[in-house]
């Protein structure tokens, strides 16, 4: 598809470090559509062409559309302030403290407008818009500029990338089409530099490279290994939400194997990596990531608390089993089990109690699946978190972990009518092994 896109770029195919230059591609050498872009990402760009402001579509919009995809969202980059943006859209909001954007909204679609910004590096250390940690990681950046630096302060070149309404064209400014041919992922800059600025680059990387099906540049990918521990500095709060992103794009399973390829699983997941690293199995949370693909894939929501109550699987088994090791009985080593190992994981990514508890009932729920006598079937089923219990209960089955037969016995149970369950639960007890009666010793009569 872009075979004809890059016969005019000059030095294509060499191994030179790369020289950064403006390319812009006419409308006959490229496949980005307007038909493909949304009428409400279209009226934006018009709208600030014609007050006056430069306004190009931008990043992941242009990229995906010239590999083939179609866009999920469009975002706007533009050298109008979000003051500016604000006064020209009355259905638009500024967002932000540290860096200020603009949400235009037009019903469930939002357009992102971004002003462009500057390259913080060139700046007086001592400015209050440039903070660095001791560790490199950038603590604050709040630099407009012009269209060139706002594309190469971005942190991948195939998404810095930018197209023109008004004349059609794609400019390139760091060879992101070169690395689109190529199906390449290469940071701009020097990456470790970039890393440290921010670590949930790696993050990032790892995520494109699942979605796109593309491999990490030689250069790119080197560093990560070594720089996955810079992710303990990074707050809880806002890995929290790059795992949702991680696992909620379609392409959790691959996402997956890259994390634990780069040494990424660990500062995310510290318990579930120690326990993995000692043995414990994990496919119970490959399984889960297909089931969540699949799901995905199928335009269905998913739940971050099933999600992590699989990713979390692992720890919980080796504490749980640890504990009965050490005499405990069963229920209360569950309970002190899922206690220490939440309590261990919110240190690294926090889990908002409203996720916390859902995940924690799943897990105690999985030692009243198999016990259905009497009325107990009827008391588990009515609980409010039985469906999400039920599901993983399927997935531990297709994972190995539990005998075939309790999931589609619970299946059936469902489905039935009064009178069928009522018979299941009878059969149940015929089924089950029988309490000897004691006899009685015959009363002395004389």
């Amino acid at each position: 598809m872009l075979k004809k896109l890059m016969s005019f770029m000059p030095g294509r195919g060499k191994k030179t470090a790369p020289v950064y230059t403006r390319e812009i591609i006419p409308r006959d050498q490229h496949t980005v559509s307007r038909s493909i872009i949304s009428e409400p990402a279209k009226k934006v760009l018009n709208r600030l062409n014609h007050a006056g402001f430069e306004a190009y579509l931008v990043g992941g919009g242009v990229r995906d559309i010239l590999i083939g995809e179609r866009p999920k969202d469009f975002d706007i980059a533009t050298n109008a302030t979000p003051e500016e943006v604000h006064d020209l859209f009355r259905n638009s909001r500024l967002i932000g403290r540290r860096f200020r954007i603009v949400h235009v909204l037009f019903g469930r679609e939002v357009i992102e407008v971004t002003t462009f910004r500057g390259n913080a590096a060139n700046t007086d250390d001592d400015d209050d818009d440039r903070r660095t940690s001791e560790h490199g990681l950038l603590l604050r950046d709040n630099v407009y500029g012009s269209m060139e630096e706002d594309a190469l302060r971005r942190d991948f070149t195939v998404n810095a990338l930018y197209y023109c309404i008004r004349d059609f064209t794609v400019i390139d400014f760091a060879r992101g089409i070169e690395d689109l041919h190529n199906r390449q992922l290469r940071l701009i800059g020097d990456p470790e530099t970039r890393y440290r600025e921010d670590p949930v680059r790696m993050l990032r990387a790892i995520r494109f490279a699942a979605k796109l099906d593309f491999d990490i540049a030689p250069d790119t990918e080197a560093p990560i290994v070594e720089l996955a521990p810079l992710l303990t500095h990074i707050p809880p709060a806002r890995l929290f939400e790059e795992i949702l992103k991680l696992f909620s794009a379609g392409y959790g399973e691959a996402t997956y194997d890259r994390l634990r390829r780069y040494d990424l699983l660990a500062p995310l997941f510290p318990e579930t990596a120690r326990a993995l690293d000692s043995g414990e199995p994990d496919q119970l949370i490959r399984q889960a990531l297909q089931n969540t693909d699949r799901r995905i894939q199928q335009g269905k929501s998913v739940t971050p608390y099933f999600l992590y109550a699989a990713m979390l699987w692992p720890a919980l088994q080796a504490e749980w089993r640890k504990r009965q090791d050490n005499g405990e009985p069963i229920q209360p080593a569950l309970h002190q089990a899922i206690a220490k190992v939440i309590g261990r994981q919110v240190q690294a990514t926090a889990i908002p109690k409203r996720f916390s508890g859902p995940m924690k009932e799943i897990w105690e729920l999985q030692m009243r699946l198999p016990r259905r006598n009497g009325k107990r079937a009827f008391q588990t089923m009515d609980h409010p978190r039985f469906r999400a219990a039920y599901d993983f209960l399927l997935v531990r089955e297709l994972a190995g972990e539990v005998e075939p037969g309790l999931g589609q016995w619970w299946t059936e149970f469902q489905e039935a009518d009064e009178r069928d369950r009522e018979k299941m639960l009878s059969q149940l007890g015929s089924d089950g092994p029988r309490k000897r009666r004691r006899r009685r010793k015959p009363a002395n009569r004389e």
